[in-house]
């Protein structure tokens, strides 16, 4: 476990400020680079810079560099890294994709940047929208077709190429990539037969790699299959919990044990 404590920010500033400058000197000829250390002589003797050394002159180098690309100075720099975070963490938080907070989505999937997911059912933007938000790779497979929700530019932008829209049922659908988790309604089950619900699920939980969680919402007040005992029978083996969403729904989760 890696208990290193976070990089601060002027960390990071100097971090910047260096890359910036071997980008620099990547992207020129070393005819231009050893003018600059003629520059650079030409300045530390213009300060008496008596004790000339290889440190002092590609300090000196460097110093030159900054000048002519318009480095930022730490304080315009954090400003702007601070108003970066704050974007970040907005676009991140599961409100701004019509995904409440106190959600099983929001709560138990947790998962790290490019893990794959796939999300069926039936109103699955708001889901696949969030998920590909903290950096998933998500295929969203629904029979019905969703009217699109006009996102603001920057979101549009930064969710690009997160997300493939597959228009059809799980029963048709099959996944050609190891997922790490799989987020249905319970439209996804609607109008199969009881084993092909089970052929179904069979087919997900062994594209799943281990470690990875399925999360499928059931209806309580109509009965929509399938039913939480049917889920028990058929995720056998995973480690299993229930919760609830209101009056009206349940959350059942299953995560596949590692081998």
């Amino acid at each position: 476990m890696d208990f290193s404590a976070p990089r601060s920010l002027k960390h990071e500033y100097d971090l910047f400020v260096e890359n910036e400058i071997e980008i620099y000197k990547d992207s020129i000829s070393r005819t231009v680079l050893l003018k600059i250390g003629d520059e650079a002589v030409a300045s530390l003797l213009d300060q008496a810079q008596l004790a000339m050394n290889e440190i002092l002159l590609c300090d000196e180098v460097d110093r030159i560099i900054r000048k002519r690309l318009r480095i930022p100075t730490y304080a315009t720099w954090r400003k702007k890294e601070m108003k970066r975070v704050k974007e970040q963490e907005e676009f991140r938080r599961p409100e701004h994709w019509g995904v409440s907070a106190d959600s099983a989505l929001a709560r138990e999937v947790h998962l790290p940047a490019q893990s794959r997911v796939l999300v069926a059912g039936a109103e699955v933007a708001n889901a696949s929208r969030y998920l590909a938000a903290q950096g998933c790779s998500v295929t969203a497979v629904s029979a019905e077709i969703e009217a699109p929700r006009q996102l603001d530019p920057e979101d549009a932008k930064l969710l690009a190429g997160r997300i493939a829209s597959v228009p059809m049922g799980l029963k048709e659908w099959a996944p050609n990539e190891e997922l790490s988790a799989v987020v249905c309604t319970p439209a996804a089950f609607a109008g199969l037969s009881s084993a092909e619900r089970a052929k179904v699920m069979a087919i997900l939980q062994s594209a799943t790699r281990d470690g990875g969680v399925h999360l499928v919402d059931t209806l309580i007040q109509n009965h929509a299959e399938p039913s939480l005992s049917e889920l028990r029978r058929n995720y056998k083996g995973w480690e299993i919990s229930v919760m609830d969403q209101g009056t009206s729904s349940r959350s059942f989760l299953a995560r596949k044990a590692v081998a």
